[in-house]
């Protein structure tokens, strides 16, 4: 049996527990190589290594401690045995799957929300080299050597002082797709900042060098003058419509699929909030489908109060398309795109018939309030789709016609009841989906029913392999990844919700 040694005898002084020279994964085949866990993000793993049997007997086998981190934003990767995660600082970090052992750290220009494992290569090469290709807060693309943590390149993929990039890149036959989003909808409404200009994109990258092959604007006009504010400040239009997620690929069709943010300014562009599918190979737009029109939105601007010059005239409801579409081909024949909204509303569309609406189903009493209800992502299986709700709970419906399969109200502890809501991304096994809450509990239901299978608290101090003081907290923006018999959740995250701040990645295993 292998051991990991630290490196000290003091633990408050212990920075690191480097993987002892010559360390091999001994689990090669666990994988979750990227956000979606596959190309279609349907966030499942068919072959996890825990059954449903086994989820009530899981156990704490180790937790990692992030020195200076205060949120945990990024969702962990794994590929080749080997754990792969972000940090609030920019320190990426690459540790074993059994052990928890550190085989090498990068350091990125700003906060890291996501690393995809892929190939970087040239056409023809004999060999091609694996890497970790991940985006940062100041719109930096890298991609770095996934078993020493070496550079190989680094591109800045858009110069809009607010660009950021929080949706993980997708690697797929030689490039690289990244969304691009903003914090334009923060700085807006600032009578001294020209609102607002930033338009969402994805950019398509040679995955060998970094060099730009296409680019393509949720927002094709581009932003103009249309006046100036009392401070004569220049105000433009038309902007927003960030990529907050994950493209979805769909090889068959040679389409790319997204999900929009809202638009700054009015009026609201027809791209905003909307299913958008892109062309693979030229970036062209094949069609756009916009599910909530008129969502124009500033934070900051809230009707019925004195509101900031640069607000818009009618502030809708925010309700982005935070989560990437699920594409699952039905035992029909039929293909679907699942995406859940904002709003709390979950929408079929079908991508042959130019994303025309198939079904709609609605997850909360009322879809017309401002957004929070479904955030960061959804799962599905074969037969259903599960979403975490940010008013409490997870539902599951149900593929073919959207019918509602059950909810289960998740209610917090009393010592953590002002942290409520599901916003993470949920998971998927073959019997249990996993969520990860507001109140730090990670938690796994059964798919059939939404029965309460297993939970963990993870608001609680942690002795840690490599000697780093650590603490759980919310789990509010990454959710857990299943891989190689190992349940795998980043612990601690404050966001907009102002949620209880923590700093451990935690590793679960029967």
């Amino acid at each position: 049996m292998r051991r990991l040694f630290l490196l000290c005898a003091v633990p408050s002084v212990c920075l690191f527990a480097q993987c002892p020279a010559g360390t091999q994964p001994s689990n090669a085949a666990a994988s979750w190589p990227n956000w979606g866990h596959d190309q279609s993000n349907s966030r499942f793993a068919a072959d996890a290594g825990i059954s449903a049997a086994q989820v009530p007997k899981l156990k704490l086998k180790w937790a990692f401690g992030f020195p200076g981190v205060r949120s945990l934003i990024c969702a962990p990767t794994v590929f080749f045995g080997r754990v792969y995660i972000g940090t609030d600082n920019g320190t990426v970090y690459a540790l074993d799957e059994e052990t928890g052992c550190e085989y090498w750290s990068f350091k990125a220009d700003a906060g890291v929300r996501n690393v995809t494992l892929g190939l970087a290569a040239r056409p023809g090469d004999d060999y091609l080299p694996n890497a970790a290709f991940l985006g940062d807060q100041k719109a930096n693309v890298y991609a770095v050597e996934a078993f020493s943590g070496k550079l190989i390149w680094k591109v800045k993929v858009d110069d809009h002082p607010r660009a950021l990039i929080t949706g993980a890149p997708v690697s797929f036959q030689g490039r690289l797709y990244v969304p691009v989003a903003s914090g334009e909808e923060g700085a807006g409404p600032n009578p001294n900042y020209p609102c607002c200009t930033f338009r969402g994109s994805v950019v398509a990258l040679d995955a060998a060098t970094g060099k730009q092959i296409w680019k393509t604007y949720t927002i094709p006009e581009e932003p103009k003058q249309i006046g100036k504010n009392s401070n004569g400040v220049a105000r433009w239009a038309p902007a927003g419509a960030g990529v907050w997620n994950s493209p979805t690929i769909d090889e068959k069709r040679r389409a790319l699929y997204l999900g929009t943010g809202d638009a700054y300014t009015s009026p609201a562009a027809a791209t905003t909030d909307s299913i958008m599918a892109l062309d693979l190979d030229s970036g062209k737009i094949l069609w756009s489908v916009q599910d909530t029109p008129n969502d124009t939105w500033l934070a900051g601007c809230t009707p019925g109060t004195k509101m900031p010059e640069n607000c818009p005239s009618e502030v809708g409801p925010d309700h982005d398309f935070g989560s990437p579409p699920i594409l699952k081909t039905l035992a029909d024949g039929r293909t679907l795109l699942i995406a859940g909204q904002k709003s709390g509303n979950v929408w079929a569309h079908d991508p042959d018939k130019k994303g025309a609406v198939v079904w709609k189903t609605a997850l909360v009493e009322d879809t017309t309030k401002f957004g929070g209800k479904i955030i960061w992502g959804s799962a599905a299986d074969d037969r259903r789709a599960y979403f975490g709700l940010g008013t409490g709970g997870i539902a599951a419906v149900q593929l073919r016609d959207g019918e509602k399969q059950w909810f289960t109200m998740l209610t917090p502890a009393a010592s953590v009841a002002s942290h409520t809501g599901e916003d993470g991304p949920v998971t998927a096994i073959p019997g249990v989906v996993f969520s990860g809450g507001w109140d730090g509990v990670l938690r796994g239901l059964s798919t059939q029913d939404g029965k309460v299978l297993w939970e963990y608290n993870t608001v609680q101090d942690f002795q840690t392999v490599n000697g780093v003081g650590a603490k759980g907290g919310s789990m509010g923006a990454p959710g857990p990844v299943v891989a190689g018999g190992f349940v795998f959740v980043p612990s601690g995250y404050a966001g907009v919700k102002n949620g209880i701040p923590g700093n451990v990645l935690l590793a679960f295993s029967v």
